[in-house]
Formats: C-alpha cells, sequence, structure tokens
C-alpha cells in the first residue's frame, strides 16, 4: 500500500483530528455525525486524506474546525477552546479514523459509506484501550462484509451502461469487465491502458475503481 505521506506526520495528522471532532462537539456543540458530514463535504477531508501538509501539520484541531466551517460556508464566532484533562470519545475516533485512513489509502468518504462515524464512535469500548492495530482489523472485517459491489460495478451503474456497452466503449473484452466485477481478477493489477479507458469512459479517476482491501 502506498500511503498519501510519509509516517513521521502520522501521530501529528491523528492529534489534530481527533482534537478537531472533540472541540466541535464540545466547544462548537454540533452533533458529531452532522460535523462530520461537514469535514466530508467541504472538501477538507479529501485534502487532509491525500496529504495537504497546509491542513496536515500546519493547523491544529481547533484551526481545522473552523477551517471546515469557513470552506462549509458557515460563519462562527471564534471562542476560546476548553481542553479536557481525559480524551474524549470523539478524540478517539478522529484519532483512530485518521490512522485507518492512512493505513488503508481509501478517503473519508469510503470509509464513511461503510461504516459511519457514529458507529466508530461506539466502538470506543473496547477498541480505545487495545492496540491500533486491532481497531483496523475491526474496521476491514466490516467494509467487507458491508462492500457487496466492486468500484468498477458501482460506478458502471452510476453511468448507466451494461457490461457489453462499457467493454464496447472502453475496448475492453467483456469477460475482462466481468472478471473484474466479479473479484475473480484484481483490477487493481489490471493494465494501465485499461485503468485509463475504463476511467475515461465512467468520467472518474483511475484512483475510484481501486479496490482498497484486495
Amino acid at each position: 500500500m502506498i500511503h498519501a505521506y510519509d509516517k513521521v506526520y502520522l501521530e501529528k495528522a491523528r492529534t489534530a483530528l481527533g482534537r478537531m471532532l472533540d472541540f466541535a462537539v464540545y466547544d462548537l456543540k454540533y452533533e458529531i455525525g452532522e460535523f462530520w458530514g461537514l469535514f466530508l463535504a467541504s472538501g477538507i477531508a479529501k485534502r487532509f486524506g491525500e496529504g495537504d501538509f497546509q491542513l496536515l501539520v500546519g493547523m491544529s484541531g481547533v484551526e481545522l474546525a473552523y477551517k471546515v466551517l469557513e470552506c462549509s460556508g458557515i460563519e462562527n464566532e471564534r471562542i476560546k477552546p476548553m481542553y479536557a484533562e481525559n480524551r474524549s470519545e470523539e478524540y478517539w475516533a478522529g484519532w483512530a479514523l485518521s490512522y485507518y485512513q492512512w493505513e488503508a489509502g481509501m478517503s473519508f468518504a469510503e470509509m464513511n459509506l461503510y461504516v459511519p462515524i457514529k458507529e466508530v464512535l461506539g466502538m470506543y469500548d473496547p477498541f480505545h484501550e487495545m492496540d491500533i492495530r486491532q481497531f483496523v482489523d475491526a474496521m476491514n472485517v466490516l467494509y467487507k462484509e458491508r462492500k457487496k459491489e466492486t468500484n468498477l460495478k458501482i460506478h458502471r451503474h452510476k453511468a448507466g451502461l451494461s457490461q457489453k456497452e462499457l467493454a464496447e466503449l472502453a475496448g475492453i473484452p467483456i469477460r475482462t469487465i466481468q472478471q473484474y466485477e466479479q473479484r475473480q481478477k484484481n483490477i487493481n493489477k489490471a493494465q494501465v491502458q485499461y485503468l485509463i479507458a475504463l476511467s475515461k469512459v465512467l468520467c472518474c479517476e483511475i484512483s475510484d475503481l481501486v479496490e482498497y482491501l484486495d
């Protein structure tokens, strides 16, 4: 797995995301699902996950929270943050998700689609007392159980194309399309020209067709 940024920055990223959620919930009084939705929709989640250093190491969690609001078109008076003695469950959720996003290489939006933030929050017990690898393993199990369709099939359906139509437009054998969608072949190992052709026809990025946990 190729990570979006070097591991040396990971702990800073985890701290920033954890503090962002803690501040948003306890100081700004947002419900965690509501603020996480803003984080995803604002474009900040995408930039953060891709290793944008302005966000990753250039901002504190509090600054990150205000950046989310700014990019969401929400004006909010700056307040003095409260610093709790103990890390909250919300802090842990952000801290853990930041690690999982880095480790798995998938977007925060993809993660949230199959394991919503509120469910992650509910995993605080017992996982906050365990090694982070056990949280990663649990997330992988949930993701694989719930994601029944491949990204290729999902994007083909969005485009309103049959397998035959996609094969003809992309210049790829229909059997190959079927094998990718049935996971008989790993699309992550597909020929580059195939991935380029598919992404052009489906109007998406090559990365949108990748299967993260294969």
